[in-house]
């Protein structure tokens, strides 16, 4: 489906890219930093999704691959 966004629609999924990004990057830091094992593990669950969430909004705006954030 192809999607037609003015320029403020344009302007809210940057900032989302953006934070979701951010995101799911500063998850992924602290599942490795953490020391307790279930914590880690715990991290690592929300950067997957912060990951994926990153990945459908691209996906919005037309981008075929996943990046790695």
């Amino acid at each position: 489906m192809k999607y037609t966004f003015s320029r403020g629609g344009l302007q809210a999924l940057s900032a989302l890219l953006t934070a979701e990004g951010l995101a799911a990057k500063k998850a992924r830091l602290y599942s490795k930093t953490l020391t307790d094992v279930s914590l880690a593990a715990r991290m690592q669950e929300i950067s997957v999704r912060h990951a994926d969430r990153y990945a459908q909004l691209l996906a919005l705006l037309g981008g075929k691959e996943r990046e790695d954030v």
